[in-house]
This record gives structure tokens, sequence and C-alpha cells, in this order.
């Protein structure tokens, strides 16, 4: 078996490697592509300019807030080469990798769609220095749509499960499963690799999702709670999308601020139990956290920062986007990073 070759341009590497996460205005676009630190942005919803820098993505998302537009900058600490593959965007500092992938369902559906796009993910990571994957964001209208187990969702996690091939608990990465709502039908995935594998974390609060039960689909989420970056890294704590679930079961139906208490415990329990590896990691959300919240209803979207507001450390970066929650009766969920950890 020959042995997998570094990108183009990076010698294989055994540097340190970081990335940090942040909010920046999305009028310095062009200055943050013209660094070569940046190893991705993404924009959000109909205002995203199109370039064709493959680390420019423009997500299917809709700001709810009238601020001036925002982009999310990740910055590297080496040199990023980019470029793209076939269907695949990619860009690498030679010891993490972005990558992204947008696959129209066209007649087969979601499934079909889901299998192909995990199929090429890992066809493409396969050849890498950079094959652990730590964090997969995955968008698709109309995610709830269908009844049963022809659901949307259902059939998404169908899909997924097929494309990745045989799938090891230990090494799950993190991930967000959202909604558009755009009416396009187009999945878009994009994630984050490294050259080390990270440290999957758990929720002591809620059943890990791929052993939920039967009664929420033929196949269960692909997915770890959250992710510790890999030994030695300067790395913040990888948040998979969060909401108001305890044990397997939904909670607070009937209340979108009761919902945003007990989404914010969860994130609070993934944060406490991730210090138990990585104590260095501050203890609440704070400054060095990063945030995207997604509403299902557009006009909740000022209750929601209201609670919010009240809630976190006003230093706290967040971003509203109006999306669909993977359960009709879940209406907001949460993801982000949080801190820096250095094994």
């Amino acid at each position: 078996m020959s042995r997998p070759q570094p990108f183009p341009g990076h010698a294989a590497t055994t540097a340190v490697p970081g990335l940090e996460f942040r909010y920046a205005a999305a009028d310095t676009l062009p200055r943050q592509l013209a660094d070569d630190r940046v190893l991705a942005v993404l924009g959000f919803g109909s205002s995203a300019p199109a370039n064709d820098d493959p680390r420019w993505l423009r997500v299917p998302l809709q700001p709810l807030d009238d601020a001036p537009p925002l982009i999310e900058v990740w910055h590297a600490r080496g040199p990023v080469r980019h470029g793209r593959d076939g269907e695949v965007a990619w860009a690498s500092d030679g010891g993490l990798l972005f990558g992204a992938i947008e696959v129209d369902e066209g007649h087969a559906g979601i499934e079909d769609a889901a299998g192909r796009a995990y199929a090429r993910m890992a066809a493409f990571m396969a050849g890498r220095d950079t094959p652990h994957l730590l964090r997969i964001w995955n968008y698709m209208d109309a995610i709830t749509l269908g009844e049963g187990d022809e659901e949307r969702y259902r059939r998404f996690c169908v899909g997924r499960a097929a494309g990745m091939g045989a799938l090891d608990a230990a090494r799950l990465p993190a991930a967000t499963a959202i909604g558009s709502c755009d009416g396009r039908r187009r999945l878009q995935v994009y994630w984050l690799a490294s050259r080390e594998p990270g440290t999957p974390v758990e929720n002591p609060r809620q059943v890990s999702a791929y052993r939920y039960p039967r009664q929420y689909g033929p196949q269960s989420p692909s997915f770890a709670r959250a992710m510790l970056p890999p030994a030695g890294s300067a790395m913040p704590l990888l948040l998979s999308g969060t909401a108001a679930i305890v044990g397997h079961a939904s909670q607070h139906s009937d209340s979108l601020q009761a919902q945003l208490d007990e989404t914010l415990a969860n994130l609070d329990s993934l944060v406490a139990t991730a210090r138990r590896q990585a104590p260095e990691l501050p203890a609440a959300l704070g400054a060095g956290s990063l945030l995207k919240v997604y509403v299902r209803d557009r006009e909740a979207a000022p209750a929601v920062a209201a609670h919010l507001a009240a809630r976190l450390d006003p230093a706290v970066p967040r971003l509203l986007l109006h999306a669909q929650v993977c359960r009709r009766e879940l209406q907001v969920e949460i993801d982000g990073v949080h801190g820096l950890a250095q094994a």
C-alpha cells in the first residue's frame, strides 16, 4: 500500500497545529483571503458575495439581525495551500485541513446526496496526511419534511452512514446537521480534519447520539457531542449542534425560553466534562468562545437574542441564523467553539 502523500507544496510536518475562530466584518473579506494563514472563511445568507477562492464558502443560512454582516474566519498557524479536487474545495497548512463539498439532490433525494457527499469526502481524505475528522457541518433544505422513517433528516442519516462506511464510535467527529430555509435541494458539507486524532467528548446529561433508540430512525446519527483537539495543539473545544435534549428526549416543546436554558445547561455540561481532560479550558463560555445560534422561527429571533444577552457573558461572540433544527419540536440549537485546549 502506498503511503498517503502531503498536499502539493507541503512536506510532511510534525509542527504543532493551531487554529483560531473569530467573526469579522464582511467587508474585510478581501483582506482575510489575502492572508496566507487563513484556512477558511464562511459567509452567511444571500448577501454573501461570490468568490472563487477555495477557502471561501457561502453558507445558505440567513442572519437574523440588522447588524452589519459578519464572516467567520479560521486562522491557522502555518502558511496555507488551497485548491480544488473535483467537487471538493480544500485548504491545508500541513497539519489541519478545511474541506467542503456541495451536492445537488436531483431526483434521487437527500439520502443519495448524503451518500455521494460522504463517499467523496472519504475518498478524498484517504489519500491525505490529515485523515482524522474533527468536526463536520451539514446543511440541507427542509430537514424535517416527511413522516416517520421518510423524514428527510432520517434519510440523510442513512445516506451519511453508507457514505462514511465502517463507523468507529470512538472516532466519530463532532457535527451539526441543520435545515436551511432557501428551498434549494442542495446538500452542503464542510469539515475540519487534522494530522492527529482528537478526543470525542460525550455529555453525561444525554444519551450518545450514535446510541439513540430505534424510534429516531433506522440509522442513529453519527457524531460525538464535542471534540477536544489533538494532543499538543493550540485549538478550542469543538462543540456539536446542541439543543434541549435530556437523555434522548426533547424537552420543553411549549417554551422557547426553557429550551434555551436547557441548551445552555447542556453546553455547560459539555465544557465541564471536557475540562476533566483539559483543565486549562475556561469553566464558562466567555470571550474565548464563539457561537452560532440556529433559530427555527424568524419572529422568535428578538426573544432569543434578549434571553441570551441575559444569560451569557456579553463578551461571547454569537451569530443568530434562520434555520430548522432536526426535530420539529425543537426551536433552537447552538454550536460553536470554546477556549483554547493545549494538551
